[in-house]
């Protein structure tokens, strides 16, 4: 009998209570998540962004400081850095991508120049330039149009940034990713971050950037490499002088042997002038060869990519969440 009245109970229990208990967590998971919601949309709205209407921009050339309205700023660095050509919602998405970064550099207080927020160069921040310095370069009958079409994209995107977890992401970008783009820790190092994630892109084949080869003499690589290692020495008659020895999840080089050295990917794109990390290398009697796919670091948005992209009929926000995972797109002004 007591038996009987434990087993009843028992199942009593799976049928009545059990599922109340299962009910009252999924309640307070989605309770949670709703909380963290709103603190991430409060997170974005607790920055003063009025503070960061103007820009101080320091020019590289020249040493001076000049400040700038924001999307005045952004007019420079959207027709420095994608061509007028590219699809409208490429260029739009360029001009958000920018913004972020540049909030973000100042933000987070990333700046490498003493009063200002800042500079000109790709090298070190975004590229910009002056307009007249654009307008002159672009064929005369076509400036006036091709400056329009930038400050429109500037403009039709007004004040939007992208953020993860209520914050301004570091929005890297480059130029062609060769149809995949590269996890952030394979650049450099560190832990991966979640919004930049590698992806797929397809169409990229189609743009000059995408492939390009560089060919040294074998005296030229050893040079190359002596200016770095003095004790370098390579036997090109061994079969497996110069071989990869691993690749990165995206297909880019992750190490390289040369000689007596294992040298990174990301080193051997300084140390020859490749335009990534995606190569593959042949050598004959006389030369080294290394047959590149892509340009640039592959981390973040592919211009290419999303040109592309706008081609296919995706629009600027479509394009900014392929490339960057789990991101949100917040308009501050």
């Amino acid at each position: 009998m007591k038996k009987i009245f434990l087993y009843i109970l028992a199942v009593l229990f799976i049928i009545i209570i059990l599922p109340s208990i299962c009910t009252k967590r999924r309640q307070d998971v989605a309770k949670k998540e709703d909380e963290k919601q709103e603190q991430n949309v409060a997170q974005v709205e607790k920055y003063d962004y009025s503070k960061y209407k103007d820009i101080r921009l320091f020019h590289s050339k020249t040493g001076e400081v000049e400040v700038l309205p924001f999307d005045e700023y952004l007019y420079g660095v959207v027709s420095s850095e994608m061509p007028v050509s590219y699809e409208m919602e490429a260029l739009k998405a360029q001009a958000i991508v920018a913004r972020t970064y540049t909030l973000y550099q100042i933000i987070n207080s990333k700046s490498k120049h003493e009063n200002a927020d800042i500079c000109d160069d790709y090298a070190c921040c975004q590229a910009w330039i002056f307009k007249e310095d654009r307008m002159a370069k672009w064929k005369e009958d076509e400036a006036k149009a091709n400056w329009e079409k930038i400050v429109n994209a500037v403009d039709l995107s007004k004040g939007k940034i992208i953020t993860y977890s209520g914050k301004p992401i570091d929005a890297f970008f480059h130029s062609n990713s060769g149809g995949k783009t590269e996890n952030v820790s394979n650049v450099w190092g560190g832990s991966d971050l979640p919004y930049l994630k590698s992806v797929e892109t397809a169409g990229e084949e189609g743009y000059t950037q995408y492939s390009s080869e560089v060919k040294l003499t074998k005296e030229e690589l050893i040079n190359k490499i002596k200016n770095k290692y003095s004790d370098f020495d390579i036997d090109f008659n061994q079969e497996d002088c110069i071989k990869i020895l691993e690749y990165t999840e995206s297909g880019r080089v992750r190490t390289i042997k040369i000689g007596n050295k294992n040298i990174a990917g990301t080193e051997a794109r300084t140390i020859f002038g490749l335009r990534s990390t995606h190569f593959e290398v042949s050598f004959d009697e006389n030369n080294v060869c290394f047959s590149v796919i892509g340009y640039g670091h592959g981390v973040g948005m592919s211009q290419t990519g999303a040109d592309s992209l706008a081609k296919q009929g995706k629009n600027a926000e479509e394009i900014i969440h392929h490339f960057y995972s789990n991101v949100d797109i917040k308009k501050i002004y």
